[in-house]
Protein backbone atom coordinates (compact mmCIF):
# COMPACT_ATOMS: atom_id res chain seq x y z
CA UNK A 1 0.00 0.00 0.00
CA UNK A 2 2.70 2.58 0.80
CA UNK A 3 4.43 1.73 -2.18
CA UNK A 4 1.44 2.60 -3.98
CA UNK A 5 1.50 6.28 -2.60
CA UNK A 6 4.73 6.43 -3.30
CA UNK A 7 4.96 5.85 -6.98
CA UNK A 8 1.84 8.01 -7.21
CA UNK A 9 3.65 10.76 -5.65
CA UNK A 10 7.11 10.36 -7.70
CA UNK A 11 4.33 10.12 -10.98
CA UNK A 12 2.94 13.74 -9.86
CA UNK A 13 6.23 15.10 -8.47
CA UNK A 14 7.39 14.01 -12.44
CA UNK A 15 4.72 15.47 -14.17
CA UNK A 16 4.88 18.73 -12.22
CA UNK A 17 8.73 18.85 -12.94
CA UNK A 18 8.31 18.23 -16.85
CA UNK A 19 5.20 21.02 -16.83
CA UNK A 20 7.92 23.39 -15.21
CA UNK A 21 10.57 22.40 -17.92
CA UNK A 22 8.54 22.59 -20.98
CA UNK A 23 7.20 26.49 -19.48
CA UNK A 24 3.93 26.16 -19.51
CA UNK A 25 1.78 29.26 -20.95
CA UNK A 26 -0.08 31.18 -18.43
CA UNK A 27 -1.96 34.90 -17.84
CA UNK A 28 -2.20 37.25 -15.13
CA UNK A 29 -5.79 38.25 -14.32
CA UNK A 30 -6.46 41.10 -12.73
CA UNK A 31 -10.20 41.60 -11.79
CA UNK A 32 -11.84 45.04 -11.12
CA UNK A 33 -12.48 47.11 -7.71
CA UNK A 34 -14.00 49.84 -6.47
CA UNK A 35 -11.11 51.10 -4.78
CA UNK A 36 -8.08 51.40 -7.11
CA UNK A 37 -7.67 54.75 -9.25
CA UNK A 38 -7.83 54.14 -13.25
CA UNK A 39 -4.21 56.26 -12.66
CA UNK A 40 -3.09 53.66 -9.68
CA UNK A 41 -3.52 50.68 -12.12
CA UNK A 42 -2.37 52.65 -15.51
CA UNK A 43 0.98 52.90 -13.35
CA UNK A 44 1.23 49.70 -11.82
CA UNK A 45 0.83 48.37 -15.09
CA UNK A 46 3.35 50.11 -16.83
CA UNK A 47 6.03 49.67 -13.60
CA UNK A 48 4.87 45.70 -13.02
CA UNK A 49 3.83 44.30 -16.79
CA UNK A 50 6.58 46.90 -18.56
CA UNK A 51 3.27 48.15 -20.42
CA UNK A 52 3.67 51.37 -22.72
CA UNK A 53 0.83 54.52 -21.37
CA UNK A 54 -1.36 53.38 -24.11
CA UNK A 55 -1.65 49.52 -23.67
CA UNK A 56 -2.13 50.10 -19.74
CA UNK A 57 -4.88 52.70 -20.15
CA UNK A 58 -6.47 49.93 -22.60
CA UNK A 59 -6.00 47.70 -20.09
CA UNK A 60 -7.37 49.44 -17.40
CA UNK A 61 -10.88 49.79 -19.24
CA UNK A 62 -10.98 46.64 -19.86
CA UNK A 63 -10.29 45.58 -16.55
CA UNK A 64 -13.40 48.37 -15.35
CA UNK A 65 -15.80 47.66 -18.12
CA UNK A 66 -15.32 44.14 -18.37
CA UNK A 67 -14.52 43.07 -14.94
CA UNK A 68 -11.46 41.99 -15.61
CA UNK A 69 -8.53 41.38 -17.86
CA UNK A 70 -5.47 39.19 -19.04
CA UNK A 71 -2.80 41.89 -18.57
CA UNK A 72 0.51 39.68 -19.15
CA UNK A 73 1.18 36.42 -21.06
CA UNK A 74 4.13 33.91 -19.99
CA UNK A 75 5.83 31.09 -17.96
CA UNK A 76 4.55 30.59 -14.62
CA UNK A 77 7.57 31.36 -13.27
CA UNK A 78 8.25 34.60 -15.14
CA UNK A 79 4.43 35.83 -13.93
CA UNK A 80 4.55 34.92 -10.45
CA UNK A 81 6.89 37.99 -8.92
CA UNK A 82 4.60 40.26 -11.40
CA UNK A 83 1.40 39.24 -9.59
CA UNK A 84 2.71 39.24 -6.75
CA UNK A 85 3.69 42.77 -7.26
CA UNK A 86 0.45 43.98 -8.37
CA UNK A 87 -1.37 42.25 -5.30
CA UNK A 88 1.18 44.15 -2.99
CA UNK A 89 0.22 47.50 -4.83
CA UNK A 90 -3.82 46.65 -4.20
CA UNK A 91 -4.56 45.04 -7.39
CA UNK A 92 -6.62 41.62 -7.48
CA UNK A 93 -4.45 39.64 -9.94
CA UNK A 94 -4.36 35.95 -9.99
CA UNK A 95 -2.39 33.71 -12.17
CA UNK A 96 -4.20 31.01 -14.65
CA UNK A 97 -2.96 28.50 -16.63
CA UNK A 98 -3.43 28.96 -20.88
CA UNK A 99 -5.49 26.09 -22.34
CA UNK A 100 -4.47 24.72 -25.19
Amino acid sequence: MSLEKTSTWESLESEILIEESLGEISEIIVYNDDINTFEWVIECFINVCNHSFEQAEQLSYIVHYKGKASVKVGTFAVLRPMKDSLCEKGLSAVIETVKA
